[in-house]
């Protein structure tokens, strides 16, 4: 997949009265890796209405934070800022769209179209599934993901704008991989099992909590392996690779939420790829 920008954006600052900060780049679903290179008391990172995560650079000399850009963020200028009781630094951050395919599948009419008993069930599932996004996990690492789930073809992107059935439909919130059915799933990054669950659209899904509001969804699973509390290594396997729920074959859908922000795990896998 390409991308107009580096694979990891870094920002370097000096935590000064008259310090400058040139300008953020990222595009719609991106994740930046910010620095700011002060000796002061821990900092927060404010940007897009919402706090982020941070932590102390990995050779003491300062902080690390990252940001996620939600795919429907709004292209633009935007400001983001690190604040301590000794240091204020206002960071621009231009965002520009993402340049996202068209997607087109046809499926069973059962699940185009739903009754009422049916919708229910899966909007039940879809606030369920939103809940996890939420939850708190302890955890210490940085932001970034370790390894792909399983190896197979991208058949879907992130971002491209589904069609079921001729019927325009939410946008593809991660990545599909096509793959051979009952290929193992390794979870991409340590973490605690949050949600276990046969859904109606996702089919038996497992979602993984990896911390920092950093949470992994994978759905399409012929069958699962861990149960909700576990905490599961990065590479542990968490089931196996399916066509349940609404799937024309087997694959398997991985997505993330930062902060409740749709993000492209590739992103992630740059961040995790990268030295710090």
């Amino acid at each position: 997949m390409k991308y107009h920008l580096p694979a990891l954006l870094l920002l370097l600052v000096l935590a000064t009265p008259c310090a400058q900060a040139a300008p953020l780049q990222a595009i719609q679903g991106d994740v930046l890796e910010v620095h700011l290179t002060a000796q002061v008391a821990r900092p927060t990172l404010q940007c897009l209405g919402k706090t982020w995560p941070v932590m102390a650079a990995a050779d003491q000399h300062g902080w690390r934070g990252w940001i996620g850009i939600d795919m429907k963020t709004r292209p633009g200028d935007h400001t983001c800022r690190w604040q301590s009781p000794a240091t204020e630094l206002d960071i621009p951050l231009h965002i520009e769209p993402g340049k996202f395919r068209i997607s087109r599948i046809t499926v069973k009419k059962s699940m185009a179209e739903f009754d009422a008993a049916t919708l229910a069930r899966i909007r039940r599932e879809v606030q369920a599934l939103k809940a996890t996004y939420r939850m708190h996990v302890d955890a210490s690492p940085p932001v970034a993901m370790q390894l792909m789930p399983v190896k197979g073809v991208e058949s879907t992107p992130f971002g491209a704008q589904r069609y079921v059935n001729g019927e325009p439909r939410s946008p593809h919130s991660g990545i599909d991989i096509a793959t051979a059915e009952g290929t193992p799933v390794q979870a991409p990054l340590a973490g605690r099992i949050l949600y276990v669950a046969h859904m109606y659209l996702n089919g038996n899904t497992v979602v993984i909590g990896h911390g920092h509001g950093l949470v992994s969804v994978l759905s399409h699973l012929a069958d699962t392996r861990v149960q909700e509390g576990d905490r599961v290594q990065t590479g542990d396997i968490i089931g196996t690779v399916g066509q349940t729920g609404r799937a024309t074959g087997p694959h398997l859908h991985w997505s993330i939420r930062f902060q409740e922000a749709r993000v492209n795990p590739h992103r992630l896998l740059a961040l995790g790829h990268t030295k710090p």
